[in-house]
């Protein structure tokens, strides 16, 4: 899997994460992974990623996301430069949702 682009398309992160392939952090605020996300996501704010890298399996691909891309695209770089193997998924949990990717909880929203 060491050949994955940085940037991942919502299906190719669904496919990753489908086969257990890939472990899946979101770093939007408290309120936003609350309003809706990922099923079997780990929340880890954007400002405290830092402080919990070591919780992140470096054996494993990574996928960062957030609303719209942006914040996870910051984590994925900087974890890109620390040695794992980062991924962004593009156009975060919007593209995701507009894929018809589901969410939770069922009535969850992007918020």
């Amino acid at each position: 899997m060491s050949d994955l682009p940085e940037e991942l398309s919502p299906r190719q992160v669904a496919e990753l994460i489908g086969d257990g392939g890939a472990q899946l952090v979101d770093v939007r605020e408290p309120y936003e992974h609350e309003a809706g996300r990922i099923a079997g996501d780990v929340h880890i704010e954007l400002d405290r990623l830092g402080g919990a890298a070591d919780s992140i399996d470096r054996e494993r691909p990574v996928v960062f996301y957030c609303r719209s891309g942006s914040r996870s695209a910051l984590a994925a770089q900087a974890f890109g430069a620390s040695g794992y193997r980062a991924h962004n998924l593009t156009g975060g949990l919007q593209a995701w949702v507009k894929d018809g990717l589901p969410i939770e909880p069922a009535d969850g929203r992007v918020a």
